[in-house]
């Protein structure tokens, strides 16, 4: 016999013991036993009968709870089983919350001990009622926002003018008071309530060496695009990619599974502790990392197809109502899809100590970068060149070699009309092969090749 989640042994009787009858309580139920040592070797009891006569009546007393105790037997030895039901309610001992897990006992405080408390009354942190919330502390312009957003899935939404009822539609009232969910949702200040609701982004050069830092406020409407617009412009590289002669920058990582990312980390995160959502920038990969909780799920499953079980309901149910997420628990399936398809390796997720970290890897950025940019141009060229006539593609070459060359010059060279050159550089121009920069006397040729 060994020591589990599920039992506790013990060589004699001490009153603090009732603590594990309150951890395997708040857990899953369990039993201790008294006259077993640590190694499950039953050493048997004096007097288990003076302990069958005083432990139900002060367990009780001190729990709440009554234990079913047996005494039993080995080899002519006498040792107690205290059977614990797991309990509907919190189970406390002189105020105090424990909870087994594993072999470990360990008393419940701060963050932990509100999320324990919370969900075993039924609540959840953005379903508490924020008293000192108000109407006048809603974001007007954030309401105006969603409803937009929201026309698509909630037509009769936009026609909503009362507040209140808006804010009673999406669940976000309690009676006449608000709920957290409003707070962070819609809220005008909402660090001023939740300070850890909001997102760090770092650049690092090192696990240890941070270049700079951004913290990003505002409500979680806001946060996203907030987010993302820091990412895109302050801490990612993008590379150069062509439609027709329009230059056009993706970021190194797709931004779209970035946004996923970021809308999975603030429905699934931990709002009872007082970590931010941390987004850390390296050379060769960006991490996402939320604390959370992995409800009847393994990190290996969200690789795959799973069903949706947002911890924070009530803001997911918004955002899905604003056209930010699906409903059918796809968006890490969709991350994994954008990375595929840019030839990025597939994203990695990891739980360490409470926290969900989800690494985007680009190994050796600048050399791939380069890499795919010069394919990219390259075979969109020859693809475009190669459509050209042959008249056509002479021209276009030696505009590439001469690009100051004017198109009397050009016709001479060619024993061509001047009439003729000019209906071949229109043809050019309409299919998006050249771009005059300048004036027709002191400017200059510009080919797709060269954006």
């Amino acid at each position: 016999m060994k020591e589990n989640q599920y039992t506790e042994f013990k060589e004699s009787w001490h009153d603090e013991y009732v603590r594990y009858i309150s951890a395997f309580c708040n857990a899953d139920g369990g039993s201790l036993y008294i006259g077993i040592n640590d190694s499950g070797e039953v050493i048997g009891l004096q007097y288990p009968e003076k302990l069958i006569e005083k432990l139900p009546n002060f367990i009780a007393q001190k729990t709440g709870i009554m234990p079913l105790i047996h005494l039993k037997e080995k080899e002519g030895k006498e040792y107690l089983e205290i059977i614990v039901q797991p309990s509907a309610m919190p189970i406390s001992v002189h105020g105090r919350y424990y909870i087994r897990s594993g072999s470990v006992t360990s008393e419940l405080q701060g963050n932990q001990l509100n999320m324990f408390l919370s969900a075993k009354m039924g609540l959840t942190w953005e379903s508490v009622i924020e008293e000192d919330f108000s109407e006048t502390d809603i974001d007007l312009e954030t309401i105006e926002r969603f409803k937009i957003l929201a026309r698509d899935r909630v037509p009769s939404i936009e026609q909503e003018t009362n507040l209140l009822a808006l804010m009673r539609r999406l669940n976000l009232l309690s009676g006449e008071k608000f709920k957290r969910a409003a707070v962070v949702l819609f809220g005008k200040n909402v660090q001023k309530y939740v300070l850890q609701a909001r997102i760090k982004i770092g650049k690092f050069i090192s696990d240890t060496e941070v270049l700079t830092t951004d913290i990003v406020e505002g409500n979680l409407i806001q946060q996203v695009d907030r987010a993302l617009e820091i990412l895109r412009t302050k801490y990612l590289l993008s590379y150069i990619s062509y439609e027709g002669i329009h230059r056009r920058e993706k970021l190194v990582y797709p931004y779209d599974a970035l946004r996923e990312a970021l809308l999975n980390a603030i429905i699934h995160r931990e709002y009872f502790v007082s970590s931010e959502i941390q987004i850390r920038v390296y050379e060769d990969k960006l991490i996402i990392g939320n604390e959370a909780r992995l409800q009847d799920i393994t990190v290996e499953d969200l690789s795959k197809s799973h069903p949706s079980r947002p911890y924070n309901k009530l803001i997911a149910d918004v955002f899905y109502k604003a056209g930010f997420i699906e409903s059918w628990g796809r968006g890490t399936q969709r991350i994994i899809d954008e990375c595929i398809t840019e030839g990025l390796p597939i994203p990695v997720y990891e739980y360490k100590m409470g926290f969900l970290y989800l690494i985007f890897s680009n190994e050796r950025v600048n050399e791939r970068v380069n890499e795919r940019v010069n394919e990219r141009v390259n075979e969109r060229v020859n693809e475009r060149v190669n459509e050209l006539s042959e008249t056509e593609k002479k021209v276009y070459l030696i505009l590439k070699e001469k690009p100051n060359i004017i198109q009397k010059q050009l016709a001479q060279e060619m024993n061509y009309t001047e009439q003729y050159i000019r209906k071949i550089i229109k043809v050019l121009k309409d299919k998006e092969m050249i771009e005059r920069i300048g004036s027709d006397k002191n400017g200059y040729w510009k080919t797709i090749d060269q954006y």
